[in-house]
Parts: C-alpha cells; structure tokens; sequence
C-alpha cells in the first residue's frame, strides 16, 4: 500500500507495504475486501463512515495495473447539514400537529392533557403540566411516556421548586443546568417514576397573563436537556401557552355570560296570592335563549296584596335587545314601590330609557292583579303593546281597551289604564306581537293573526293558566314550523275555579274535582 501526504494525516499508521486492512478502520476494510463492479465500487453507494471525529466517503478508482486508489471525501458538513435539517422538519411536522390537536379544543383540562402526553411523547419521559391558580392551589396533569394523562389539584408552594414560580409568573426559564433534580418534590415526581436525572422548568405563555408552566423530567439515566432542546420545549410551550389560555379565557365568558343569561330568561311563574299565572316564551333563533321579548310577576307583600305583572316587547332581537330588556326589568324593580300607579311607573321608565345612549324603545302592559273572593280584579295599562284578550267562561274572547305611547321614543308619555274582573275559571291573556305576526301556515307567508288567535283561546275555556299557555304555543310554533319568525312571549292570570284544589304552595296546576 502506498500513500499521499492527506492519507497519511487521516490513516497515521498508513505507509508502504503495510495492509489497508490492518490500518483502515472496519468500514473501508469491509469496503475495499468486498467484491467489485466493473468501474472498481464495491456497490451502488459510496461506503462511508467515521474517521477520528469526521466522517467521509470513500470513491474507488480502478488503475490500469490493477491495484485500486480509494479517494476519501469529508463529506462530515454535508451530513451534519443534512441531520439538522431532517430534525427541523420533524420538529416542524410536530409542532404542526400540536397546534393542530391543542388548537381543536376550547376545554382547559383537555388542552392540559394534550399538552403533557405530546411533552411526555417527543419531549421527555413525562411531563407535568401546572395551571396558573390562585393562592396554593394548583391544578396539574402528569403525564408519562406511553400512559394517559392524570389530572389532580395540588396544594404546594411553587417557590420551593427553581424556576417554578418564575415561571408561573411569566418570567423567562431557567437553563436546566442551574437545576438540581434532586430537589424536585414528590407532587412534581410521578409515581414509580425513580430517580429523576434531568428537569426543565419552561413557562407557557398566554394572552396577556401567564398560562402555567411545563415540567419535563427525564430518568437518572438519560442524557441532560440541551440547549436547542430547551429552545425546542419553548416553541412547543408558546403554541400549548396560547392555546390553554383561549381555554381558560372562554371558560371565565361562558360563566359570565351563563350567569347574566340566567339573569335575562323569563321566571318560572306559579300561583300567587290565589291567582294562576303561567308563561311561556321562545326566541327568533333556537340557538339562543334570550331576546327582546320578557316578562315578569312581582308578587305582593302579603297574601291580599296585588301584583304587578309586566310583559313587554324591546325593539330587535338577540343578546342586544336582552341587555335592553335586563335594565328595563331592574328600572321597574326599582320602581315597586308605586306599582299601583301605571302611569306614573310607566312615565318614569320612559324618562329613563330616554336618558340611556341606546335608541331602542320598546312596548308593553302592565297588570295589577288581586283576588277579590272567587275573582281577580285587574288593572291594565298598555304602552304601545297589542291589546290584552280577555277568556270568558263561555269561550268569548273580549279586547281591554287601553292604549298608550311607546316606552322610550317620544318625551311625552301617555296611557290609559282599564279595570277588568275575572270570574271564577275566566283568564287575561298578554302576548306580544312575534304570536299573530308569525308567518307561515299551508303556504308558508301568512300570519298567524289576531283572528287565529281568538280562535285558539276559544277552544281554550276554564282550562288551566298554563294549559292555555301551552297551547298557543303549540299552535304558533306548528304554523311557523321551520321559518323565521321573532320573539314570541305569552303570560296568562287566571281565577281558579272555584273546584280547583291547589296544590302546596301554588307550585304546580293542581287538579279538578268532577
């Protein structure tokens, strides 16, 4: 064997007459004993392999006499450039797909879980994942590698562990190798885990306000976190950080719209004061809960007292036109206090609405009910609303004719107020205009009108407040069937028969004796 001055720097053991085989390492051995094609190469791909701390690639070259001259090429950054760039993309698919998974789901304990099993999977042997709590109460999910994420709630003083407070705040990480394993305490360690060899404290980011922390633990006898692993743990941190934090955020607006929702929807009515009420209501779209139509029953102080009941129509529709309604309901609750005066109460809810920056109006009734033996006396006022529809025994319908001006379009305010007493089984009914409005029927564009209406109560003699309630429900919503249509609301008073046994504390219909 013979050598050139590079070869011999590579191989130093090479010099004439000694073996190849006996100075070149296994792989340019094998390469150079193995069987060769026709151009003088072993096989279809150069052999290759390390040499001290680089590697090359090794070109055969077929003399005329014979012998073959290997050419070595370090190809050592070719390869280096390659394996980087074949772990950014890995990295890149990964991150993708994270995104993609924790980006699925507005539920903070899923987003937690996702987060530690993924972090367990390519990051770690397992991964704890804290959420930001408040005071020492901190929620958890720990994940190991292969296991299901568990999730628990833990008491503990972050502060004890480096960096865990640090980054529960915000601030930016701790390299790992200020960080002692050791310290880590037994809430942070899984169970069965053993010793941990390495841990890293990396912060989740979140919109504004910090999301938690990601702690990746790996066994005593795995290799420390290097540095681009933690800048790795930090970009899958951002994306876990954004996506817990749009969790939690929507978690705190569906509570807080949740609460003002139960806020809005209409009461649940019953018997008071020996008068039945019932009501019924059902907005413009299914999907949501609210609107612009209400309705409400102040009962009286005592059991002879009267009560207010308020049925009313805001201009519009949805959440807007319930956040109307909602400071409507508190002004008049506000004004109780001269409930017995309809025009008064009605004239300082106009004044009101007038002063807010909304330019919705709206209209309504008011009705003042008290038993009066076996009847109910009422007193009606309507400020721009359809007119109430009185139920007589016989099944003739009778329209109270009081009037007034809308609540909240005009400085001027003006209604007049009608008495109207019902007999024994005998009912006032209250609706808004979504019930004669509706359109619909055989051909699919006509209302439901005042006419239908009538009819509809007609068959409805001597039936209970809420069975009335319920069947002009039924046949507003048959007619309407699948098309658009607005806010329909309806409240019935009633004086029970003087059969009715009611039940304990008004709670239910009751029933009939024959």
């Amino acid at each position: 064997m013979s050598v050139n001055e590079a070869a011999a720097l590579v191989l130093p053991g090479a010099s004439s007459g000694v073996r190849l085989a006996d100075v070149a390492p296994d792989w340019l051995a094998a390469a150079a004993a193995a069987p060769r094609q026709d151009d003088g190469s072993p096989g279809a791909l150069p052999p290759h392999g390390p040499l001290g701390s680089r590697t090359y690639e090794a070109h055969p070259t077929v003399r005329e006499d014979g012998s073959v001259v290997w050419w070595l090429v370090d190809d050592t950054d070719h390869r280096l450039a390659q394996e980087a760039l074949l772990t950014e993309r890995e990295r890149t698919a990964f991150l993708t797909r994270a995104s993609n998974l924790l980006l699925s789901s507005l539920n903070l304990d899923r987003c937690m879980g996702v987060t530690a099993r993924m972090a367990a999977e390519h990051l770690a042997d397992a991964a704890v994942v804290i959420s930001a709590g408040y005071g020492r109460e901190l929620p958890v999910v720990t994940a190991l590698r292969g296991a299901a994420p568990a999730h628990a709630s833990v008491v503990a003083d972050p502060s004890r562990v480096p960096g865990l407070a640090e980054a529960l705040q915000g601030f930016p990480p701790v390299p790992s190798r200020w960080i002692d394993p050791s310290v880590a305490p037994p809430w942070l360690v899984p169970a069965d885990f053993g010793p941990v060899g390495a841990m890293a404290i990396v912060p989740l980011p979140g919109h504004g306000v910090p999301a938690g922390a990601l702690v990746l633990l790996r066994r005593g006898s795995s290799a420390a976190f290097t540095e681009p692993e933690e800048v790795f743990a930090r970009l899958f941190a951002a994306r876990a950080g954004v996506a817990m934090s749009a969790a939690r955020l929507y978690a705190e607006q569906s509570s807080i719209t949740e609460t003002l929702m139960r806020a809005l929807l209409p009461p649940t009515l019953r018997q008071v004061g020996g008068v039945e009420y019932a009501g019924g209501y059902r907005p413009s779209k299914d999907h949501e809960r609210v609107g612009g139509d209400f309705y409400d029953v102040h009962p009286a102080t005592t059991e002879e007292g009267t009560s207010l009941v308020v049925l009313g129509d805001v201009c519009g529709k949805g959440l807007e036109a319930a956040v109307m309604t909602g400071r409507i309901r508190t002004t008049l609750q506000a004004l109780l206090p001269m409930a017995e005066d309809h025009q008064r109460v009605l004239g300082l809810l106009n004044t009101s609405l007038l002063n807010t920056h909304d330019a919705r109006y709206a209209t309504m009734v008011l009705a003042s009910a008290r038993r009066e033996g076996g009847s109910v006396r009422l007193r009606l006022t309507s400020a721009g609303h359809p007119r109430p529809l009185v139920l007589r025994t016989g099944g003739r319908i009778e329209e109270v004719p009081t009037r007034g001006t809308l609540v909240g379009a005009l400085t001027q305010f003006s209604a007049a107020t009608v008495e109207v007493t019902l007999g024994a089984g005998e009912s006032c009914v209250l609706y808004t205009d979504g019930i004669t409005e509706a359109r619909g029927g055989p051909m699919g564009g006509a209302e439901f009108g005042d006419q239908r209406l009538h009819r509809a109560l007609a068959e409805c003699a001597g039936m209970p407040a809420e069975a009335i309630v319920e069947h002009v429900q039924m046949l507003a919503s048959q007619w309407v069937g699948t098309g658009r249509h607005d806010d329909m609301a309806v409240v019935v008073i009633s004086a029970p028969p003087s059969n009715h046994l009611s039940a304990v504390d008004g709670h239910t219909r009751g029933r009939f004796t024959g």
